[in-house]
């Protein structure tokens, strides 16, 4: 991790370098800007990772916005198609050879971080400024290195429990509310658990990935990883509630998949659940798009949504993790008040989007229907559009103590359950290891 850190920075100081030298219908109407109209027709580059079928959708945008921009011209170039991080890669080499580069979409908030960090990316605040847009009221993250925003969020990742909707019903449970809590999920997957051997259904699923670790860490805290000073948080009392968690389903319960198996057999979280070797997924938003797709997963059952539990009777309803893509503009653009007015358009146009909105004004009733409401006998739309967009959702994650180096913090979090779990040591003992590491990797990269 250390020597990949280091070889991102490389390339990143060297941007630098070169960098120096050189409202209405959400579906029908895109928020207005007040930048000026440009004169002479110019030609924008856009660098991201679209499949075949994220191209043609890209392609569609790009449309709408030069009927609107006639002198704005955009390339779209896919670097690796669906694949971001071999994507960022070439994006990074791009930006340090000096070649144009206008704008390109980031998968999370932790990469755009590590570039606004190494000052390859601009500001957006002018340019807000001049249109006339608080962000804040506009979209649900705003990414902010030391007080200025980097970021403009596009699609959002709300995180949710997707539901068997037949396995609800055979167990005789209701459908979860905003007031169930992480005992109620566990009781929940002991009931919905069925058979034994491998045919068995399990009652939930968990991944590998660190949101699984401590899901209220992304939940219930400004920073899963870091306190408000900037020290690691890997000591928080939700660490030893969780992993405790987790080791008495697998292990008491035996209602959820091994951890080992899980990482053994490299399992796909959508397979365990289309095909119901799980009956209860704890997921992102991104799952909504498989489960409606009964063509390339098969499968005849309706999934139902239920929002995050709570980590206690006492906590707020609604927390839930919400990630999401954003776009970028390079520091280096020759066209930044161009590309702003592009990726304004980007943002807030869901005329043909296929994923979720970052844009907070979305119609999001008629995206819903736009998207699933054909396939209304395999997603529940209702308990859908709940789940996304009742009042009470709300992340606490806060953007000012987003750091350059999260994705070491994750590592950190990731193989300090994973040492738990498999080797059975205590919570407090992972805790201690996890912050002994994490204490490294902050004076690393805080020199």
């Amino acid at each position: 991790m250390k020597k990949i850190a280091l070889t991102l920075v490389s390339i990143l100081l060297a941007t630098a370098a070169v960098t120096a030298c050189g409202s209405g219908s959400a579906d029908k109407k895109v928020a207005e800007s007040s930048a000026p109209k440009v004169q002479e027709p110019v030609t924008i580059k856009y660098y991201n990772n679209d499949t075949e079928a994220e191209a043609a959708v890209t392609k569609k945008l790009i449309e709408g916005f030069q009927a609107k921009f006639p002198n704005i011209k955009v390339e779209s170039i896919s670097l690796v198609p669906g694949n971001s991080v071999e994507t960022l890669k070439k994006l990074d080499v791009t930006l340090a050879s000096g070649e144009q580069v206008d704008v390109a979409i980031f998968p999370n908030i932790e990469e755009i971080m590590a570039r606004s960090a190494m000052g390859v990316l601009t500001p957006l605040d002018e340019f807000y400024t001049k249109a006339k847009v608080n962000p804040e009221e506009e979209y649900y993250v705003n990414p902010k290195y030391k007080g200025k925003y980097y970021g403009m969020m596009n699609a959002t990742t709300n995180w949710l429990v997707a539901i068997n909707e037949q396995a609800l019903k055979e167990s005789g449970l209701p459908l979860p509310s905003f007031d169930w809590t992480w005992d109620d999920f566990r009781e929940y997957a002991k009931k919905l658990s069925k058979g034994d051997g491998p045919n068995k259904r399990y009652g939930a699923y968990f991944h590998n990935w660190g949101e699984y670790a401590n899901t209220i860490a992304y939940t219930d805290k400004k920073s899963p990883y870091l306190t408000e000073d900037l020290k690691p948080a890997f000591n928080d009392p939700s660490f030893k509630q969780f992993f405790e968690l987790r080791r008495a389903m697998e292990k008491d319960d035996k209602s959820v998949r091994p951890f080992a198996d899980v990482i053994g057999a490299k399992l796909n979280y959508r397979t365990e659940f289309v095909t119901e070797k799980t009956a209860m997924l704890l997921t992102g938003s991104f799952l909504i798009a498989n489960v409606a797709d009964g063509k390339t997963y098969p499968h005849n059952f309706k999934t139902v949504f239920a929002p995050v539990p709570r980590s206690s009777k006492n906590a707020p309803e609604g927390l839930t993790n919400i990630g999401g893509t954003y776009f970028g503009i390079a520091a280096n653009s020759k066209y930044k008040e161009q590309t702003f007015e592009f990726i304004r358009y980007m943002s807030t146009d869901s005329s043909v989007r296929t994923n979720l909105s970052g844009w907070k004004k979305v119609d999001s009733g008629a995206l819903l229907e736009r998207l699933y409401g054909n396939n209304k006998e395999l997603v529940d739309l209702s308990s859908l559009k709940s789940t996304l967009y009742d009042k009470r959702v709300k992340t606490s994650v806060s953007t000012d103590i987003a750091v350059p180096y999260a994705s070491q913090l994750k590592k950190v979090m990731e193989d300090g359950f994973s040492k738990f779990i498999l080797d059975n040591t205590t919570a407090e003992d992972a805790q201690k290891s996890m912050t002994e590491q994490a204490d490294k990797i902050i004076k690393q990269n805080t020199k």
